[in-house]
C-alpha cells in the first residue's frame, strides 16, 4: 500500500500526544509492540495498530491523529463535536486572528526549514504541528459559522 508511509508517521504522532508509557497502559500492549505500529522498517511494514487500541489512544489524545490521516487519504474533512471543544473561542473575529498567527507561524517555520535548501525530518514535523494547529483553528471557525448561521 502507497500511504503505509503516511499512516506509521500519524501512529506515531498519536504515541507521543498520547505517552508511551500511556498508550502501553490505555492499549495493554508493550513498548515493542507499540514501537512496531509505527516502525518504517520492513520486517514492521506490514504490522498496523489495532482499531481498538487507535480508539483507546484517541480518546486520550489532544487530537485524533489516525482518524485525521484516514480521513485525509479519502480526502474527507473532519469536524469536532462542539460538546468537546477544547478552547474557548470568543467568536469569529477571535478565530480570524488566531488563523492569521498561526498562518504566520508556519511561514516562519517554513523560512527556516527551507533556508538551507532542504526541509529535513525535524524541521517536516514541525511545519506538520503548525499545519494541524491551522485545522483546529479552522474548525473551531467553521463551528462558530454554523453557529451564527443558525
Amino acid at each position: 500500500m502507497k500511504h503505509n508511509g503516511y499512516l506509521k508517521k500519524h501512529t506515531e504522532a498519536l504515541v507521543k500526544d498520547v505517552g508511551i508509557e500511556a498508550a502501553c497502559e490505555l492499549s495493554g500492549k508493550s513498548k515493542a509492540t507499540i514501537g512496531r505500529y509505527y516502525s518504517d522498517a520492513d520486517e514492521h511494514a506490514d504490522r498496523f495498530m489495532p482499531i481498538d487500541v487507535v480508539a483507546a489512544l484517541e480518546s486520550a489524545a489532544s487530537f485524533p491523529h489516525v482518524t485525521s490521516a484516514l480521513a485525509d487519504l479519502r480526502g474527507i474533512t473532519l469536524a469536532y463535536d462542539g460538546t468537546r471543544r477544547n478552547s474557548s473561542s470568543q467568536g469569529i473575529n477571535s478565530d480570524v486572528v488566531a488563523l492569521s498567527q498561526r498562518f504566520a507561524m508556519l511561514m516562519g517555520e517554513y523560512n527556516s526549514a527551507i533556508s538551507d535548501g532542504k526541509i529535513s525530518i525535524n524541521e517536516a514535523k514541525r511545519l506538520l504541528r503548525e499545519t494541524l494547529s491551522i485545522q483546529q483553528v479552522l474548525l473551531e471557525m467553521k463551528l462558530n459559522l454554523e453557529e451564527e448561521a443558525g
